[in-house]
Order: structure tokens, then sequence, then C-alpha cells
């Protein structure tokens, strides 16, 4: 049996929106949302693969103009590890992302972060994730692995 032309386009048409309008609602739910989603925790990190100096001045900005709470990076704090800049720039990109309306553009750094679901915490360093701070939906994406 051959379809006519005119309903195969109808056909894929309506797959296509079909497909977008499922892609519009597969945001990731965080704690509390009756929305239906997966609860997953999410925190903005360093990429292993950035750049030192490009890290530092990222953790410069976030720790000064951009507000970030960075106490726990400095000397004498839970999370301070001089020898370890990847850590170090994952906090203050984290504590950003989180104050600042967890949303792409809130964990980007100069394409220096990204999202992860994989817990950075370490040692006594506890990171705050997006269940901590409110429930509702994230837009954006997810990187599994950083």
């Amino acid at each position: 049996m051959k379809m006519s032309p005119k309903f195969s386009f109808s056909l894929i048409v309506l797959s296509l929106i079909s497909v977008l309008c499922a892609a519009g609602d597969s945001s990731v739910a965080r704690g509390g949302d009756d929305g239906g989603g997966a609860t997953v925790e999410l925190w903005c990190v360093a990429k292993n693969n950035a750049d030192d100096a490009a890290l530092q001045s990222a953790i410069d900005w976030a720790c000064g103009p951009g507000g970030a709470s960075c106490g726990p990076i400095q000397t004498g704090g839970p999370c301070y590890d001089a020898s370890d800049i990847l850590r170090t720039a994952s906090f203050a990109f984290n504590d950003y992302f989180l104050k600042h309306g967890m949303t792409d553009d809130s964990c980007n750094f100069a394409n220096s972060a990204a999202l992860t679901s994989l817990n950075p915490s370490h040692n006594g360093c506890k990171f705050p994730s997006s269940l901590s701070r409110s429930s509702g939906s994230f837009n954006g994406s997810i990187t599994t692995g950083v």
C-alpha cells in the first residue's frame, strides 16, 4: 500500500510536533515537584579540561563581583585546597549557580563549568545541591560526567 505524499508529509509534521512538545516538557524536576518528573540533584562544577588561568579568573569573579560565598574555600575553610583548583572553582561555581537562578547561564563561566548529577562533595567539604535551594523545574541540560 502506497501513501500519498500529502498524507506522508502530514504524518511527518505531526510526529515532529509530538517530539518537540515532549522535549518541551522534559525539564528536570527538583524535590517537592508534583510534575511527575524524576528528582535529580544538580551541581555546577569546573570542567576537567578547563585552563587553570581561566578557572582562577572565574573564581576571582565569582567570589568578588559575582557574590558567591567563598568562605569555605578560603584558608582554614572546610573546602580549602590550594593544590586543587578544580575543586576550588567547583565550589565557587556551584555557590554562584545556586544563588543566581540555577540556569545554564549561571553555570557557564566562559565555558569552564558544566552541570552534573554527580555529587562533588569530598572529605569534610559539603556542596549544597539544587535540591537544597528550592523546588520547581530546571531549564537546561545535564552533564553526567565532567
